[in-house]
């Protein structure tokens, strides 16, 4: 049992299924009267989705297993519960069992997953201390499971998913600079170069709300477009409104534990924006 439990923690089952259920969302906001259809396709996705995030969050855990010895001992890795090696054994068996499902679904998608893959293991290898430039990986593994879903679903890439993943990158890195503030001192003991390490909480403060107001920006474009139904309207308007005072606040103080409560609180906001656009699907 302790292996079992061992692998689960290695997996971060949570995550996994977040990103499975955000391929689907994907697919929801590309042609939400066809997932009746194409169940088989959108059960291949969550499996790709679930799948090469399970294996992400081993290697992960494989290439910090030293750091975590010291930060982290309780992790799967140093507390002795998965050998590196069985980790590393485990994150290929995951890569497979995904890339094997988005070929079930299309080559387009193989293609997709292929790319989310690198950009993980290039986050994983040189981005984490690259500072914002490993921010911008993030946020494309935050971005990619919604235009997988496009993919999976329609074959193509429909343009309110793509609006809605750019806007999700934009956010997303605004809350990864934040978060940055938030880890600063221990960041510098890693020498990651964060914006908040190199310039100073306050230029991060202002550069993630650069990111977050460049998001509102995009709000109205898929109303002007047609893209999207009344319904949006008064979900993304709590969206905008929360991300513009969040971005008041944090350039009032951006504190340790101010960036924290407001890098919660982006999620939120962020969420209620997904759900902004799945409402927008109705007509």
């Amino acid at each position: 049992m302790s292996g079992v439990y061992g692998y689960l923690r290695l997996m971060r089952p949570v995550n996994c299924f977040m990103m499975g259920v955000a391929v689907i969302v994907g697919a929801a906001l590309a042609s939400p009267h066809d997932l009746g259809v194409s169940m088989l396709n959108l059960a291949y996705g969550f499996v790709t989705g679930f799948a090469l995030t399970s294996a992400s969050m081993a290697i992960n855990d494989y290439y910090d297993r030293e750091i975590d010895a010291v930060n982290e001992p309780n992790r799967p890795i140093p507390s002795g519960l998965i050998q590196s090696r069985e980790a590393l054994v485990f994150a290929v068996v995951l890569t497979a069992i995904g890339f094997v499902t988005a070929c079930l679904t299309s080559i387009f998608c193989l293609l997709i997953a292929v790319f989310a893959w690198v950009v993980f293991l290039t986050y994983t290898a040189i981005g984490k201390r690259s500072g914002l430039p490993g921010n911008f990986l993030v946020s494309i593994c935050v971005a990619v499971p919604f235009i997988y879903g496009s993919a999976a679903i329609a074959n193509t890439v429909e343009l309110n998913v793509l609006i809605f993943a750019f806007m999700a990158f934009l956010s997303n890195t605004g809350r990864e600079i934040t978060k940055g503030i938030v880890d600063m001192k221990g960041d510098e003991k890693q020498s990651v170069k964060t914006l908040a390490v190199r310039y100073g909480d306050r230029t991060a403060a202002i550069a993630a709300t650069v990111f977050y107001l460049l998001a509102v920006l995009l709000t109205p474009i898929p109303w002007l477009l047609k893209l999207v139904s009344f319904w949006f309207i008064p979900l993304v308007t709590v969206t905008d409104f929360g991300l513009v005072a969040s971005s008041f606040w944090l350039l009032e103080d951006y504190s340790r534990e101010k960036a924290r409560r407001i890098k919660n609180i982006v999620l939120l906001w962020s969420i209620i924006g997904l759900i902004a656009f799945v409402a927008g699907t109705i007509k």
